[in-house]
């Protein structure tokens, strides 16, 4: 039996600014084979888009996690506590084609229709592709964004998700 419950996009508890941008999540995604792959961000943000709940989350070329994002349809949004906080650390440094990280962290895979995610986690966005489009160099309108964030031109893909269900503790 499962220690979340099944819960609305309007039932989020905390702020997207915390939950995101000091507290961290994992992105997850499972590729058809089973195979799970998941990383820190700390970009990101929640809101209403196309009526529709939904979260974007912005993820580098070269990251090993896009290959399983870029692979599915789903892909899962997950918040922990701060005694985590070391196994975050590890996610956004360590790279899965190089070692199992989940293993080595010691966390614990659900998988379910599609969704991966982490028993250790409180939170759990489970979520549906909508959209997905690299950032445009020539759309940036502060242009120093550029030099601080992509001096070697490695603009992110941006991702719309739906948030289909959430799961809490």
């Amino acid at each position: 039996m499962s220690e979340f419950n099944i819960s609305t996009p309007e039932a989020l508890h905390g702020d997207p600014f915390t939950m995101i941008g000091k507290e961290w999540m994992l992105v997850t995604a499972m590729k058809e084979d089973g195979s799970v792959n998941t990383m820190t961000a700390s970009w990101g943000g929640v809101g209403i888009l196309w009526n529709k709940k939904v979260a974007f989350v912005f993820i580098r070329p070269q990251r090993y996690t896009k290959e399983f994002i870029d692979a599915q349809e789903h892909l899962t949004l997950s918040f922990y506590d701060e005694s985590h906080r070391k196994e975050l650390a590890y996610f956004g440094k360590a790279s899965g084609r190089d070692e199992d990280k989940i293993e080595k962290a010691g966390f614990h895979t659900i998988k379910e229709n599609g969704y991966a995610y982490f028993s250790e986690a409180n939170t759990v966005l489970k979520c549906k592709k909508l959209y997905a489009q690299y950032l445009d160099k020539e759309c940036f309108l502060e242009k120093d964004l550029i030099e601080k964030n992509y001096p070697q031109n490695d603009f992110h893909m941006m991702y719309v998700v739906e948030i289909e269900n959430v799961l809490v503790k």
